[in-house]
């Protein structure tokens, strides 16, 4: 075995250490196409065991990749210079579930999805909830500064982050913010942690907000003839002084898969999608479901599919799952951009990614998140191992990317830089603010051994 294994078993002990085939392999990848294997695994227990790896690691300079679930979408968490593979996923507890102080303190390994279902058992929310909130972990969630379709009234993981203990390259235990909801001491070295990528810090436990329960809530799906349409009315509900809890839409290609995938019946008529999702006490919600099925009718929505309660929400929700299913199902790579536009640039960006579809041959699938313009834009590609095939595909990708910042927007959302939009990402900053990340780095890791190779290599 080598040094490196056996230092680390002195260190923690042979059950926290692995080199095994099988073990290795799993933490070598995401869910993005990247691998490359650490030379050696580590099954962190313990805020102690983070510390006593980091101490090793600064003193040996040691690449360290810290790893959740592993089911970020942009090689994240890949270890692409060898080193240690740190795993928190043992670190699973929900140390402290506190409606009085409205917290939960948590460590980074619980799946999002968990502590949702442990908050709703006492009556009380935690809102952030990507679509993988079933399998991904909180640690990663705030190393994305994760979103999900009810950001848009709800905001984003970084709203709801009170408080983390972090530890540092050099083995040091910081104590960020704390549990009080208003903490306006020192710097806010809390939120720059979350989308940090786990270049600054590792984080051990978490203290997050938590809020009561919304007492109900309700949908409708609102099938338009095209885009144009659709995107005219997310702006025209937000107009109308309402702020629904999500505002998901779908394009063309994407529903000709889930037909394709689910059958025709299966499907509202239409080129557009639109879901619309409203919470909040009994009586207001039922009449404010009422108001907007006649202004969406207004709008010239082709058919109104009605959600009152949780089991019809839900059958809504599933549609909006299977899209992606659905798109799987045509047997392309899809190539998953969490880009963002403002909000008014929706339809411009469908007919840009039209466009770039004609231009490459390349199919394009959009939907997501409208109300905050956060549209997931896949490119759909045959086989992205095929030198050529990649090419083209990276290209596309190029000139996506440069339309997105030419019209303002961000190239990601939720999912992170990562390995994924490295190339893009000084076009994104700007030299000036690189050069400030750069800086914070140094500052906060000067041996550079926090997930080195990412986006400020």
């Amino acid at each position: 075995m080598n040094t490196l294994y056996n230092d680390l078993c002195n260190l923690l002990g042979e059950n926290s250490v692995s080199v095994a085939d099988d073990v290795v392999s799993v933490h070598s990848v995401d869910k993005w196409y990247a691998s490359s294997p650490p030379e050696v695994v580590v099954l962190a227990q313990s805020t102690e065991d983070v510390v006593k790896v980091m101490r090793y690691a600064n003193e040996h300079e040691v690449p360290v990749y810290t790893r959740g679930a592993g089911v970020g979408y942009v090689g994240g968490c890949v270890p692409v210079q060898g080193g240690i593979a740190l795993s928190v996923a043992q670190m699973n507890d929900i140390l402290e579930l506190n409606p009085a102080d409205g917290c939960a303190v948590v460590q980074p390994g619980v799946i999002t999805g968990d502590l949702q279902d442990a908050a709703r058992a006492v009556g009380w929310y935690y809102p952030p909830d990507p679509a993988s909130l079933k399998e991904c972990s909180l640690g990663g969630n705030i190393a994305t500064n994760a979103g999900g379709p009810r950001c848009l009234k709800y905001g984003v993981t970084k709203q709801y982050v009170l408080g983390l203990k972090v530890v540092t390259a050099a083995g040091e235990v910081l104590e960020l913010g704390g549990r009080c909801h208003k903490n306006k001491t020192g710097f806010d070295l809390a939120t720059l942690m979350c989308g940090s990528e786990g270049m600054l810090g590792i984080v051990t436990e978490a203290t997050l907000r938590i809020i009561p329960h919304p007492e109900t809530r309700a949908m409708l799906g609102a099938a338009f003839e095209d885009f144009s349409q659709a995107a005219g009315a997310v702006q025209a509900i937000l107009d109308s002084g309402v702020l629904p809890s999500a505002l998901e839409i779908t394009d063309a290609f994407t529903l000709a898969a889930a037909r394709d995938y689910l059958g025709e019946d299966k499907l509202p008529p239409g080129d557009a999608y639109l879901m619309v999702e409203i919470d909040g006490r009994m009586g207001s919600v039922a009449a404010e479901l009422e108001s907007l099925k006649q202004f969406l009718e207004g709008l010239g929505a082709l058919r109104i599919n009605v959600a009152k309660d949780e089991a019809e929400c839900e059958s809504i929700w599933q549609l909006r799952r299977d899209f992606s299913y659905s798109l799987r199902h045509t047997g392309l790579t899809k190539l998953n951009e969490d880009i963002v536009v403002p909000r008014s640039k929706l339809v411009e960006l469908v007919e840009f990614a039209q466009q770039l579809q004609a231009d490459t041959g390349i199919p394009v699938a959009c939907f997501g998140h409208a109300g905050d313009g956060n549209i997931h834009t896949n490119l759909m590609v045959e086989n992205y191992s095929d030198p050529e095939i990649k090419r083209v595909a990276d290209d596309a990708l190029d000139k996506l990317f440069t339309w997105v910042l030419n019209n303002k927007g961000a190239i990601t959302g939720e999912h992170g830089v990562g390995l994924a939009k490295k190339r893009w990402i000084k076009q994104a900053l700007g030299e000036v603010s690189f050069a400030a990340h750069k800086a914070v780095k140094a500052a906060l890791d000067p041996k550079g051994i926090l997930n080195p190779g990412k986006f400020l290599d």
